[in-house]
């Protein structure tokens, strides 16, 4: 070959990459701007929502009286989820839709917004986050059918809602973006969707502290890595990782029972609601209505926490989110592993303050079943000092908790012992499909 020939070839060669290269910078500069039309109203309809959530809880706990009001406020949620048509919806279908691009439907997110606030407002034990997911997720969607997006680009788009969302609630966007794309299915990461999870998360983030959201943030002393303290941090993550097994099972068979004995939704929420308030009428301290974080702050701040705080928190929560009212179960869970660690760490010769940290994380992570994003999250609320610590709670809490799980649409793909190819879904041995399958295999 000639010189000419071998320059010509090379120049096609260079034409080719630049191009190569080219194409590369329009998608990534497309999705920039995606992700900045999702993070921007999500930072904007999240901060509305902080300060609802806040407003409402404020007034209640200013007016007691609000709570003989439960029975008439699950009658209202219903009525709303009735009147938008999106009954049976939840964070469930937001992960449907992600998985099978069918599920959710854009009133949801109106749907969500003003129940999750009611319920806060009357007293039922519900979080946020569960919300969060949903209108981010509804968000998502919105737009990926502005910009016209194909099927997997769609599910793309509502990863990035989800993430932008839970980022302007909680103010940790990097944990926010790895769950959004962790929580769908565990053991795969869909990479794809990180970098314009993060622009829009920061977007909302950045927003959401213009707006005055402050981050959720703790202040707990880290005692030194020693092997005992790695022994005694390794036990409280089995015993969070066994109490999030009884949660979940608590969570999805009370909702179970509670649909078939109570199939007219009306009569169900009337007669939750009533069970709510007689049960906090007779605790009486109103630590165990709404989210609870004063509860969870003075656990970790302050090593202080009831003795069967988590229990009673199990029970609201699990009546709240049976029975027709709206909301997270995160929250809830960070509060169970809170006060639980606070009570059980001291008990182990672990510090109540930091003993009450490794509980919400590692409830948290046995919960959702992603162990990342969960030592994430433990980065941006705790500092980075307790690393180890936290890294080796979320590693055996995902172990050990097994396949339960809060959202039974999440799919895990692969077993948590081995290299295994498995593809159930959380909670699929409540009907038998996890064990039907490891028979098959």
């Amino acid at each position: 070959m000639s010189f000419k020939s071998e320059f010509d070839a090379d120049v096609q060669d260079a034409k080719g990459y630049v191009a190569h290269l080219g194409s590369y910078a329009a998608v990534f500069l497309r999705w920039v701007v995606i992700s900045v039309v999702i993070g921007v109203p999500c930072g904007l309809l999240g901060s509305a929502f902080h300060k609802g959530v806040d407003l409402a809880t404020e007034f209640r706990v200013a007016n007691p009286w609000v709570l003989y009001l439960l029975p008439v406020a699950g009658l209202a949620a219903v009525a709303i989820y009735h009147g938008l048509e999106c009954e049976g919806l939840s964070t469930d279908s937001v992960l449907d839709q992600v998985q099978t691009g069918e599920g959710l439907r854009l009133k949801l997110l109106p749907a969500i917004f003003l129940t999750t606030i009611l319920t806060h407002l009357a007293g039922g034990s519900a979080g946020r986050e569960g919300a969060a997911l949903q209108m981010g997720g509804t968000i998502g969607l919105g737009a990926s059918r502005l910009f016209r997006l194909d099927d997997r680009d769609q599910r793309t788009a509502i990863m990035i809602g989800m993430a932008a969302f839970f980022s302007a609630l909680f103010g940790t966007p990097v944990a926010a973006s790895i769950f959004a794309m962790a929580v769908i299915s565990v053991g795969v990461l869909y990479l794809a969707a990180f970098v314009p999870c993060l622009i829009a998360s920061l977007a909302a983030y950045g927003i959401s502290l213009t707006l005055g959201v402050e981050p959720t943030r703790f202040a707990v002393g880290i005692p030194e890595v020693s092997p005992l303290m790695l022994v005694q941090v390794a036990l409280l993550a089995w015993f969070c990782s066994m109490l999030s097994v009884v949660f979940c099972e608590v969570l999805h068979k009370t909702e179970h029972a509670v649909a078939k004995h109570l199939a007219n939704p009306w009569i169900r929420a009337a007669v939750g609601g009533a069970v709510l308030l007689v049960l906090s009428l007779l605790v009486g301290t109103g630590d165990y209505n709404g989210a609870g974080m004063d509860v969870i702050v003075r656990a970790v701040e302050q090593g202080q926490a009831e003795p069967f705080a988590f229990l009673l928190k199990i029970v609201f929560t699990t009546i709240t989110l049976s029975v027709g009212f709206k909301g997270g179960e995160v929250v809830p869970c960070f509060f169970i592993g809170a006060t639980f660690g606070c009570v059980v760490g001291p008990l182990i010769g672990i510090p109540a303050e930091f003993s009450a940290a490794i509980g919400l994380i590692s409830m948290f992570c046995a919960s959702v079943n992603c162990p990342i994003a969960s030592l994430l999250l433990a980065l941006e609320l705790f500092g980075g000092g307790g690393v180890i610590f936290f890294a080796l709670c979320c590693g055996l809490s995902f172990v050990l908790s097994g396949y339960s799980g809060l959202y039974s649409s999440q799919r895990i793909l692969y077993d948590k012992l081995k290299a295994k190819y498995i593809d159930v879904h959380a909670n699929d041995y409540h009907e038998g499909g996890f064990e039907r399958h490891h028979h098959e295999e």
